[in-house]
């Protein structure tokens, strides 16, 4: 016996719909960082409310701009979050993950830096941010949120105390 899909893609004439809608798939690139106050021993880091009302922390970043470098991202982003303006002084490494926004799936690519502090205030002002704190660089690891951060930080801790 053969059977014809015909233009229904196998679905019965006047069966239920597929429910399973494509999703529009994007790349999204952002810079961010680790800034480090030397003389005290922390860093700065962002607190965000999630879906469900949870403060997560983590490290300042966001969309790079037409014509910036992801270090100027990371340093416009930085001062942005959290008011403290910084310097680069090395690249801690990549993040990308996945996520569903709207009716996009998205991937994303995060550049971090590690960063000195060189001055301003530290700031909640910015719409994105619930929170900021200076976290001793001891407690950082256990504060933020997300494991590939937590990764990075452990990057960041090899590459201080190089420099010491």
């Amino acid at each position: 016996m053969s059977t014809s899909r015909g233009r229904s893609g196998g679905r019965r004439a006047g069966g239920p719909p597929d429910r399973r809608r494509r999703l529009r798939t994007v790349d999204e690139t952002s810079a961010g960082g680790l800034v480090v106050d030397h003389a005290s021993g922390t860093a700065a880091v962002i607190g965000r409310l999630d879906r469900r009302g949870r403060l997560l922390w983590s490290l300042p970043k966001g969309h790079i701009e037409a014509g910036e470098t992801a270090e100027q991202a990371a340093v416009r982003e930085v001062e942005e979050e959290t008011g403290i303006i910084g310097s680069v002084v090395a690249p801690l490494g990549t993040i990308d993950f996945w996520f569903v926004a709207e009716d996009r799936r998205v991937h994303k690519t995060v550049h971090h830096f590690l960063m000195r502090a060189l001055g301003g205030e530290l700031s909640d002002s910015d719409v994105e941010v619930s929170e900021v704190a200076w976290v001793p660089l001891r407690e950082l690891e256990s504060r933020l949120a997300y494991a590939d951060e937590r990764r990075l930080i452990r990057r960041a801790t090899e590459l201080l105390e190089d420099s010491a």
